[in-house]
């Protein structure tokens, strides 16, 4: 496993928030200042609604300062909250693995990750199409949104994912070994494209999530502890009004938030790669949600992808969306 720390002193000072701090700090007085050990992965679809929320003082207004940890993979980030390394995280689809299992109480859903898991092939290895994937080896990283992007991408081309081996490792060794021809294939999930897409030019992506929407949609989130989210749920709903700053933000404003984020947080990355990154992630303003929150989308979407993982590894007993997302929260506090 492989965090990085990064101080709220380091994110303010990158992110050159002095000048709006003023006006911001004054209503966090009113309350006790929250520290959040916070668990994510550099991914936009999964902290893109943190930098955002840092950058335009939204975690600081609701008097949150988070102590940041960066993981490279969902699976290492839950192992690091079973653990107690961090309170809470932010994560992709694997949140529906995961608190499936038990492992945690989701609480805030980012987005819909449309278009972020990706199919690669390389003709050059003797893959061109669906077809040629029998019998052939694809590397992704099980139990994420890029393994039940596979599942259905097989599936609806006609192709048993028995008559596939997947070669399970994390993300950037599964791209390696793509880019150095060890695998003919990659279910990846962006921005490791832009990766693929600049080492090996005659690559070709033959699908991504998207072709699979709105009949199944594999969501992003926030979850912490049972027991952190138990003692401090005052904690999770200011975390939850300081996102939907940083969420309308996005929706309203998608270029100016694309640019601050490459600026600020993706600079070895183009403009044009965030906002390709923006179009792969479906996003819905704070009331929009709460729509979905309300009338069962959000619980039945959750539910869809934990059934996924849960016959995949096997287990009989899950926890269901309802027992371990509360929605209750989201609806107490966006109005």
């Amino acid at each position: 496993m492989n965090a990085r720390r990064v101080s709220r002193r380091q994110l303010l000072r990158r992110a050159a928030m002095l000048a709006v701090a003023p006006t911001l700090a004054a209503p966090a007085l009113a309350q006790a200042r929250a520290k959040v050990r916070l668990g994510y992965l550099h991914v936009v679809a999964v902290d893109g609604h943190i930098w955002t929320g840092l950058d335009r003082g939204s975690f600081d207004k609701q008097g949150i300062d988070f102590e940041l940890l960066e993981f490279n993979t969902g699976p290492e980030v839950f192992e690091a909250m079973a653990k107690g390394q961090i309170d809470m995280l932010s994560a992709g689809g694997v949140i529906s693995s995961y608190l499936a299992r038990g492992a945690g109480r989701g609480f805030l859903i980012n987005d819909i990750e449309i278009a972020t898991a990706q199919l690669w092939v390389r003709p050059a290895l003797g893959v061109d199409g669906f077809a040629a994937l029998r019998g052939k080896r694809i590397a992704t990283t099980r139990q994420t949104t890029a393994h039940i992007f596979l599942d259905r991408a097989l599936r609806a081309n006609s192709i048993n994912p028995s008559e596939v081996e997947i070669v399970n490792s994390s993300m950037s060794a599964a791209v390696k070994a793509f880019i150095a021809g060890d695998v003919p294939a990659v279910a990846l999930w962006v921005p490791f494209n832009i990766t693929v897409r600049n080492a090996v030019p005659d690559a070709v992506k033959l699908v991504d999530a998207s072709a699979f929407y709105p009949q199944s949609a594999v969501l992003g989130g926030w979850a912490a502890r049972a027991g952190y989210a138990a003692e401090n749920r005052n904690i999770l709903g200011r975390v939850i009004r300081a996102w939907t700053d940083a969420n309308d933000h996005m929706v309203r404003s998608p270029a100016a938030a694309a640019e601050a984020l490459q600026k600020k947080h993706y600079s070895q990355a183009a403009v044009a790669d965030i906002v390709e990154a923006f179009k792969a992630q479906k996003l819905f303003s704070s009331r929009e949600w709460k729509r979905l929150y309300i009338d069962g989308t959000v619980l039945k979407w959750l539910q869809q992808v934990s059934d996924f993982f849960m016959a995949d590894a096997g287990i009989t007993d899950a926890v269901r969306a309802p027992d371990y997302f509360d929605t209750q929260l989201y609806l107490e506090i966006v109005q």
